[in-house]
């Protein structure tokens, strides 16, 4: 058994290699599997940051029309859908979403 091991070292030890480094390849903190997931987590994040971004630009748009120069199209169209506010003899119809 000793002379077998013996005679096929090179091939041992080459297949323990190949093996181990196969496994840290695919697996591991570094591996393919974890780069994938490290990668698609990344994706997500950039979705979620132009999101973000996005509804932090409409809302400073939104501010900058209360600030210093006020808009009065704008405060009009806030009155009238926070308390439904309408001008006499005009109409206001209400559209409610259903979607349950």
């Amino acid at each position: 058994m000793f002379q077998k091991v013996k005679k096929n070292y090179l091939k041992i030890l080459l297949s323990f290699l190949l093996l181990y480094f196969i496994i840290n390849l695919l697996g591991g903190e570094r591996g393919l599997i974890s780069f994938t997931k490290k990668k698609n987590d990344l994706r997500n994040l950039e979705i979620e940051e132009k999101k973000l971004i996005n509804k932090i630009s409409d809302i400073e748009y939104k501010n900058s029309l209360l600030s210093d120069n006020l808009d009065l199209d704008y405060v009009e169209i806030l009155i009238r859908e926070k308390f439904l506010y309408g001008k006499k003899g005009e109409t206001t119809y209400i559209i409610k979403n259903n979607d349950n």
